[in-house]
């Protein structure tokens, strides 16, 4: 029988072990800080309902990362009807936070006027293209709002992965290494097609290495919006042993025209993959950025083995 202070003498005692962390154990979830600055997703090109669908997939993805991530998009080229402008999406993230303020005050709340960046701004851009990013930096800029803008998303491992999907998808590439089977469209040898010029194409280039070790098979990248760089490009595979090539572009999809894509493939004698589109890393990188520039430490954006 039990005494009033644990069981009766001679019967084991089973205590709860206290709970340790260590490397096996599952991260805590993190969630937005109450009153964090507005996420908004800058995005270039032409709006269009695929362009729309395309930028709420990223930031979906960006909220399942994140709960409570106020996660708003901005077009570079919008029309404030269907499409806001980036700078009226900025506009409105600081009239709200002005209006909460302004509600929590009336209410007698002791609250702090706020201060910091009232939004972050994440350009949708797998490289570096300065012409675009002068223009969102001037719509920012325009806007008088305080908010902090951040890097393009790559170079970065997880666009590699994402380059592989989707060549993997076209029956360009194999989807994993260590299958032993061949497919027999698989290229030889990859075209990375970047948009913005030297600067994208360098910087495409760090990621085409990664991709390099992942396939097995040399990478080169090129400019879509040079003429006779692509062309130039495969000459010069096909000049160091490559016979079969593929067109990779190394963008998100909204920041060129799909029949450049086309064209280029055309001129190089090559298939193509489809852009990076909203796959899952994309979203995760977006969300990166935003949290990097807030100075929350998220969980490491990992991206798992392609199958």
């Amino acid at each position: 029988m039990s005494s009033p202070t644990g069981p009766a003498s001679g019967l084991p005692v089973r205590m709860p072990r206290p709970r340790q962390p260590g490397r096996h154990r599952r991260p805590e979830p993190l969630a937005a800080p109450e009153g964090a600055p507005a996420l908004v997703l800058a995005v270039p090109g032409t709006p269009a309902a695929a362009t729309r669908s395309l930028a709420e997939e990223v930031v979906s993805i960006a909220r399942s990362e994140l709960p409570g991530l106020d996660a708003r998009i901005g077009y570079l080229d919008g029309d404030d009807s269907q499409f806001p402008t980036l700078q009226a999406v900025l506009t409105h993230a600081a009239e709200e936070r002005s209006a909460r303020y302004e509600q929590a005050k009336a209410a007698g709340m002791d609250v702090k006027e706020p201060d910091g960046p009232v939004a972050v701004v994440v350009p949708l851009l797998a490289g570096p293209d300065g012409a675009l990013l002068r223009r969102i930096r001037q719509a920012v800029m325009d806007s008088r709002i305080a908010a902090d803008l951040t890097d393009v998303l790559g170079p970065h491992p997880l666009l590699a992965e994402a380059l592989h999907v989707r060549l993997s998808e076209a029956g360009l590439a194999r989807a994993d290494r260590a299958r032993l089977f061949a497919v027999t469209t698989a290229a030889d040898g990859i075209i990375l097609g970047a948009v913005g010029g030297e600067e994208a194409v360098q910087a495409a280039g760090i990621t085409g290495m990664l991709l390099a070790a992942r396939l097995a098979v040399p990478v080169m990248a090129a400019a879509l919006d040079q003429d006779g760089s692509i062309a130039s490009i495969a000459d010069q595979l096909r000049s160091s042993g490559s016979q079969q090539l593929a067109l990779a572009p190394y963008l998100i999809g909204p920041e060129i025209d799909p029949a450049v894509i086309e064209e280029a493939a055309k001129e190089a004698g090559c298939s193509a993959a489809e852009p990076l589109g909203p796959y899952p890393a994309i979203g995760k990188l977006v969300l990166a950025k935003y949290t990097t520039a807030l100075g929350i430490a998220p969980q490491q954006a990992q991206g798992a083995p392609v199958r």
